[in-house]
């Protein structure tokens, strides 16, 4: 357990569906009587929404140093100011996205070394780990589909979005190769399915952990 709360996240490459399983899953556990937070990143604080727009928003070309400092920066603040003071509520909070993103597309993909991307996050998280991280896992073939559909649906295309396919090759198997080494943390759901199915794969995950941590 993080504090007297829960914290439990949600990754996966862009497409693999993490937002609509974030809602599902807050709307199930809000059923039961659970206390929930939902948030995300980029984005989820004022500073937050202007890290996204220079980051994700912005066309124009972001130096991949600065591109790391400005997500540290809105993970700073998001912690100290949403995640840790609903924590210490006694909150389930579900965040879409956090530090394990970093290790993947700032570390992975773009190539910064370990030990700057965990200085990075230590000094943004202040060692704030989450209970529990899900990891939807979608081939890259499918992911950019559905980035493709959602565009074509008239939904703005961020940086990532326009990302060559062996970047997110890099993202999908740095996110794996946490999995193998943290397989009490990460949990890796096959997310090739359509959302009510993916929901039914991850409930019971949750609700197993919620069992074993005592928030009933």
């Amino acid at each position: 357990m993080t504090e007297t709360g829960l914290f439990l996240t949600l990754e996966g490459i862009d497409g693999s569906g993490k937002s609509t399983q974030m809602r599902l899953l807050a709307e199930a556990l809000r059923g039961q009587g659970q206390s929930v937070v939902t948030t995300f990143e980029p984005g989820d604080t004022n500073i937050g929404r202007i890290v996204r727009q220079a980051v994700l928003e912005l066309h124009e070309e972001v130096d991949p140093m600065a591109e790391i400092f400005l997500f540290a920066s809105d993970r700073a603040q998001h912690v100290r100011h949403l995640i840790l003071p609903a924590l210490k509520e006694g909150k389930i909070v579900i965040s879409d996205r956090y530090a394990d993103s970093t290790r993947v597309y700032q570390g992975v993909a773009r190539g910064f070394s370990p030990e700057i991307v965990e200085q990075v996050i230590g000094l943004a998280t202040g060692g704030l780990k989450p209970d529990l991280t899900l990891f939807f896992d979608i081939s890259v073939e499918e992911a950019l589909e559905r980035t493709y559909r959602r565009v074509t649906s008239g939904k703005t295309r961020d940086r990532l979005d326009k990302e060559k396919t062996k970047f997110h090759e890099l993202a999908r198997e740095g996110y794996l190769a946490i999995a193998r080494r943290e397989p009490e943390r990460f949990r890796v759901i096959e997310a090739n399915v359509p959302p009510d199915e993916l929901h039914r794969r991850t409930l019971p995950i949750v609700m197993e952990f919620l069992a074993q941590n005592n928030k009933k």
